[in-house]
């Protein structure tokens, strides 16, 4: 009766190997994310697991290891779908080498101590860093507690941190020479270069660029490269003169489109040509048909997830710098 009371006796890494036929020890490999165990033993272990209901407790094993299977991903401008999609894909990539990504939403006003103070509570093994957050901070005191980081699109150069970044001077030149071959003979870019390096940099690409080809481009300075911003700083395009606008990523190209395309037809080709960055879900959409600039997602978190566990295998290596690569996405807008 007693034991009744107790309730089910909790399953532990005994009774996985017991059931696997395996030893204790192959059921620890077997969850540890780059540990030596054969295919076959890691998926008799799997199956017993699942079975049982057997779940490993992390972060206990994290008391013990002095880090936890969690890597932090560090992430600002959440209603950007490019952000979305970008976390979607890193942590897919994370999960799929055997992690847990833990995600700390921040901002350019958020107090880093905090996230920080997070980050190390729950022994994370890593951080991922993306653009728009601030990370100078968090890079140093990650690196005095030894947490491998990398930085997703920033400029920062810290010793022994990592960085992927995409290729920005190529989507400048790619928007830059698609626009003048198309006829353009006033360019534009619209971007918030004071607080973004990804748009300081394609900015001046198209720009040095357009120059190249024979054509002045102009810059069209915004506060944050946001929907609304990109609605708002259209209304004054009309008696620019500008024929052909590169913008520095998709979610404010929509909010240029929106504007522009305000008491037109459905299928009616916006009054100038606009180019997009990113290639979110919704540049497809027949609302927009946005030509744009892919930035891929899949193969960018790969690179980042690369360079983590390469860097938790060798901390002292030097920092290193890999580029994610662009190409033209040809749609309706220009």
């Amino acid at each position: 009766m007693a034991d009744k009371d107790k309730g089910p006796r909790k399953v532990t890494s005994f009774d996985v190997a017991r059931v696997a036929g395996v030893s204790r020890a192959a059921v620890s490999r077997a969850f540890t994310p780059d540990a030596s165990v054969s295919p076959k033993t890691r998926e008799k272990v799997y199956q017993a697991a699942k079975e049982l209901g057997y779940r490993v407790n992390y972060l206990a094993r994290s008391l013990t290891n002095k880090r936890s299977d969690l890597v932090g991903l560090v992430a600002a401008g959440l209603d950007n779908p490019f952000r979305t999609l970008q976390i979607e894909h890193l942590a897919k990539a994370l999960l799929a080498r055997n992690f847990r990504p833990i995600l700390l939403p921040t901002s350019q006003e958020a107090d880093t101590s905090t996230v920080i103070g997070q980050l190390l509570h729950y022994a994370v093994s890593g951080v991922i860093v993306t653009s728009d957050a601030p990370p100078t901070e968090i890079c140093e005191q990650c690196a005095a507690e030894g947490v491998p980081i990398v930085l997703i699109n920033k400029g920062n150069d810290i010793p022994f941190v990592d960085r992927i970044i995409s290729d920005d001077r190529m989507a400048g030149h790619l928007a830059a020479t698609h626009l003048i071959g198309s006829g353009v003979r006033k360019p534009a870019v619209m971007a918030a270069p004071a607080i973004s390096y990804t748009s300081r940099r394609r900015s001046e690409a198209f720009i040095a660029c357009c120059k190249q080809l024979g054509a002045e481009a102009q810059l069209l300075q915004i506060r944050i490269n946001d929907y609304q911003s990109g609605y708002d700083a259209a209304g004054e395009l009309a008696a620019s003169g500008i024929d052909g606008l590169f913008c520095a990523n998709d979610y404010m190209a929509c909010g240029v489109v929106d504007r522009l395309m305000q008491g037109r037809g459905r299928n009616d080709t916006p009054p100038l040509r606009v180019i997009g960055h990113d290639d979110i879900p919704q540049a497809s959409w027949s609302a927009y048909d946005l030509t744009t600039i892919r930035q891929p997602c899949d193969f960018q978190a790969e690179q980042t997830v690369d360079l983590l566990m390469s860097r938790m295998a060798e901390p002292d290596l030097t920092a290193r710098v890999e580029f994610t690569p662009v190409t033209l996405i040809k749609r309706r807008t220009a």
